[in-house]
Formats: structure tokens, C-alpha cells, sequence
């Protein structure tokens, strides 16, 4: 059996720190440390042609249980639904009303940031909440 190899999920975006840095929120993720050799964000995108600054940024999660999400700048724009998206598990052993409850809270905290509530689904015992984020990719608080 071959040994399970890392990988980051990588989103096609318009603004890679800022849809990264709105992930960082999302799930308790870091900006890692800049490349070796500058001091800050700032020193490593300054250095950079004028056409590549600010085309990708990752972050990571700091516990190096999940995998590190990479955004790369891309010139179109979205335009259908995504064929992968991210479930947040944010309610995982719970039922019912308390399961519910605990989705709707994590909207809460998620639309100030900018995401977007789709729709509830709830059938009394299961839920999930299908939500957009900042650029409109589609991911489920489950």
C-alpha cells in the first residue's frame, strides 16, 4: 500500500491574500513565514516583477493536521458552480436542534467576514449550511 502523500487545495481567485487571509478566519489557519530571505510579506512582495506581485498566498493550518490551501491569482472570473468545495465541520457528533444551533452560530460569526448564507437545510435531525465566501466559492458549514 503507497504511503499517503500531503496536498493543499489550491482556489483560482481575484485577490489571493485577502480570500486567504478570509480562510485564516474561517478555519484557525496562519500565514506561514515568508519565504527564507525576507523579513515580511512586504520585503518578499516587493522584490517581485510588478506582474507576479501579489499572484498566490497560502496559509496553513498551525496544528499541521490539515492540508494548506494555496490561492493563485487568475484573470477570469468565476463563473460556475465549483466541482469541489470545502465542508467545514463545525457540528461533527451532533443532532437535532444542538447541531442546528451550533451551524448557526458559525454562520454568524462567518457573514461579518463576508460570507454569504445561501440557505438552512434541516430535516430535524440533520443540517447543513451551504455558504459563499468571499469570492463566491461555494462551501458548506456541516
Amino acid at each position: 500500500m503507497p504511503a499517503i502523500k500531503k496536498f493543499q487545495v489550491t482556489f483560482d481567485c481575484a485577490e489571493p491574500e485577502r480570500l486567504a487571509r478570509f480562510w485564516c478566519e474561517v478555519l484557525g489557519y496562519v500565514v506561514p513565514p515568508p519565504p527564507e530571505g525576507f523579513g515580511t510579506w512586504d520585503d518578499f512582495r516587493s522584490s517581485q516583477p510588478t506582474e507576479r506581485r501579489d499572484a498566490w498566498f497560502a496559509c496553513e493550518d498551525p496544528t499541521c493536521a490539515g492540508p494548506r490551501l494555496y490561492f493563485q491569482r487568475v484573470p477570469e472570473g468565476k463563473v460556475a458552480k465549483n466541482r469541489v468545495h470545502l465542508d467545514v465541520r463545525v457540528a461533527t457528533g451532533l443532532v437535532g436542534e444542538e447541531r442546528l444551533a451550533a451551524l448557526e452560530a458559525e454562520c454568524a460569526r462567518l457573514t461579518p467576514l463576508g460570507a454569504v448564507h445561501v440557505r438552512t437545510l434541516y430535516d430535524g435531525n440533520d443540517a447543513c449550511i451551504p455558504m459563499l465566501d468571499i469570492e463566491g466559492n461555494e462551501f458548506c458549514l456541516d
